[in-house]
């Protein structure tokens, strides 16, 4: 089966960590890209995103990315969002004053605590950044992936769902919160994969070996 993937490029995300992992994991070819025929006609889009989520999602429709990207998840296509591409595809964000967001997923965005401290009484800092581990429900995008393999996390916002039947990973930092979502062949990690050393890259082939 080819395993042609569009990474969206409307001027957000890591672009080409991605490019680079989704080769090294066994993709065929990846178009960075922000063409509605070039997404199109990719066997899987990834919607990656950093930064403030106002910008991104911005950007995101005034390039079209909105509607293409809607396409996409509509016919089955395969869909990948990445740390802010997974935040929005939620319904609202509490950042910069509150946005709205692509509502592909039901449930907010709300940063992270900012008072909370660990056993020892140290404070936790936010943005919450570096390795922490992750605890599956073995969800297809985590086969063959231990549950509580460290991944790579760089935020200060996370999702809070309404729909708890979508949520695929928790991660605790301080408190838990949800690391990874799915619905169908949409699926979001709040956590880099590109970043994640091994575990990203499995994850990265349990995706390019998804059926619509």
């Amino acid at each position: 089966m080819s395993k042609t993937v569009a990474v969206i490029d409307y001027g957000m995300g890591n672009l080409h960590s991605v490019e680079s992992a989704l080769c090294k994991a066994g993709a065929d070819r990846v178009f960075v890209t922000d063409k509605p025929d070039a997404i199109l006609n990719a066997d899987r889009v990834v919607f990656p995103g950093v930064g403030a989520i106002r910008d991104c999602i911005g950007e995101f429709k005034r390039l079209g990315c909105d509607e293409t990207l809607k396409t996409a998840i509509q016919v089955g296509t395969p869909v990948l969002g990445i740390c802010v591409g997974m935040q929005s595809l939620m319904t609202r964000s509490e950042e910069n004053g509150g946005v709205a967001c692509l509502a592909w997923l039901q449930g907010p965005v709300t940063r992270c605590p900012q008072d909370h401290r660990d056993l020892a009484g140290t404070k936790l800092k936010v943005p919450h950044m570096g390795w922490n581990e992750c605890e599956h429900t073995n969800h297809p995008m985590f086969k063959d992936i231990e549950s509580n393999a460290h991944l790579y996390f760089v935020h200060s916002y996370h999702v809070k769902t309404t729909d708890p039947a979508i949520i695929t990973a928790t991660t605790t930092y301080e408190t838990p919160f949800v690391s990874a979502v799915a619905k169908g062949t949409l699926w979001g990690t709040q956590f880099h994969p590109e970043k994640s050393s091994r575990v990203g890259l499995k994850l990265l082939k349990n995706f390019l070996e998804l059926t619509s």
